[in-house]
């Protein structure tokens, strides 16, 4: 996966125009949108489909999809009809379900994001106990994108060293939650950024600066 300057863009804000106005100001230095709920929610699932068009980005639909097998295609499947170049699935539901999500990528030529552990503090709580499973239950799946955190240099390490070399992950928490771009690219393939820079007052500064802190 060819992901411009190491940098993946959260957009989390809740209105279509605003993030419109944020991307035309950093189109120049990414090539891969990251899209959740909030917007997807606030605007309608063709997001993926009206970034594609007026920007040429990778859309990463993430929907942390953790549900039965038989609802996870579904999801998957509107997902991808939408435009989606790729979707994150929660681990922790089981095989079967994760195997859902990847059948229906395949149907589309397209592919999955396996979550092994969330970059936030509650994570820690129940998810980070089972996570090098999830990782270990993805490999033996032959998956090889995966979600990984930032905000804990350690865990990011040991999921690279379950996942391997191969495998392509990204890492959210840089940044706002604490994250370093640079130290987490010691392990993690690309960067996932939303609050610094587009809640920053001048976004394409703000990425400019992060670019500059990973050379």
């Amino acid at each position: 996966m060819d992901i411009k300057n190491n940098i993946i863009i959260a957009m989390d804000l809740m209105n279509i125009l605003d993030s419109y106005d944020v991307l035309e100001s950093i189109s120049d230095y990414i090539n891969t949108i990251k899209v959740g709920y909030p917007l997807t929610l606030a605007e309608g699932l063709d997001v993926a489909t009206t970034f594609k068009e007026n920007f040429d980005f990778n859309v990463i639909c993430d929907y942390k999809i953790a549900d039965i097998p038989e609802t996870n295609a579904k999801i998957a499947d509107l997902t991808f009809k939408a435009g989606a170049d790729y979707i994150i699935c929660h681990g922790f539901v089981g095989k079967d379900s994760v195997e859902a999500c990847q059948k229906k990528a395949e149907e589309y030529n397209k592919d999955i994001f396996l979550l092994t552990e969330m970059s936030h503090p509650g994570a820690k709580q129940f998810i980070q106990g089972i996570a090098d499973d999830i990782a270990k239950m993805g490999v033996e799946m032959g998956i090889k994108n995966y979600v990984a955190p930032s905000t804990r240099l350690d865990r990011l390490e040991e999921i690279r060293a379950i996942v391997g070399d191969e495998s392509f992950i990204i890492s959210p928490g840089v940044g706002t939650q604490g994250g370093n771009p640079k130290d987490t690219l010691n392990y993690a393939d690309a960067l996932i950024i939303g609050r610094s820079i587009y809640e920053a007052e001048d976004p394409e500064l703000a990425i400019k600066n992060i670019i500059n802190s990973i050379k």
